[in-house]
């Protein structure tokens, strides 16, 4: 499948109900890599409105721990390389975040921490669906927001504001950011 129309067409006829019903519950190739970036069978998925609905019908199965898409009645595992969940938007002033799938839900400070090799912040999130939550990983926007609300209490001690309290950033953050070990 080099441009994607047979995997754009499956998704629509399962949208619409038609065909003979979801797959069995196997990886088909797609891929969410740890940039936000879909792939399917190798190839990078070009279509703007294919990727974004995708990025939205991302669903994690707390029964068989397993992320897939759904979208109607097509329900097809997807590998996740890093996250299966991007924070898109940080709403400062109602200490949210907002997620690929649409969703919302407080930021738990507590639970930030950089990703291996590029210090991306990750975050955990859906907290219901498995002990520990489910990492998100922050885009440039909201990270460069999220890094702009961080203050300085003195003595090495930094916090970010989320709406009118500062939270203590986790130390494993504050170490690379006041220059410690």
């Amino acid at each position: 499948m080099s441009d994607g129309r047979d995997l754009e067409r499956a998704l629509v006829e399962a949208e619409a109900g038609q065909g003979a019903g979801p797959p069995p519950l196997r990886p088909f190739g797609l891929i969410l890599h740890r940039d936000a970036r879909w792939s399917h069978e190798g190839q990078p998925i070009l279509n703007r409105k294919l990727r974004a609905k995708f990025d939205c019908s991302v669903v994690y199965l707390p029964d068989e721990q397993k992320y897939v898409v759904q979208i109607g009645r097509f329900r097809g595992q997807i590998e996740i390389e890093e996250a299966g969940f991007f924070v898109r938007a940080l709403d400062l002033d109602a200490g949210e975040i907002v997620l690929s799938d649409g969703s919302r839900e407080r930021l738990r400070v507590e639970s930030l921490r950089p990703a291996d090799g590029d210090g991306a912040l990750l975050c955990q999130i859906k907290h219901e669906l498995r002990p520990g939550g489910l990492p998100a990983r922050f885009l440039h926007s909201p990270q460069a927001d999220f890094l702009g609300a961080v203050i300085d209490q003195g003595g090495g001690r930094l916090s970010v504001v989320l709406g009118r309290e500062a939270y203590p950033l986790p130390e494993e953050l504050t170490r690379p950011l006041v220059g410690g070990d």
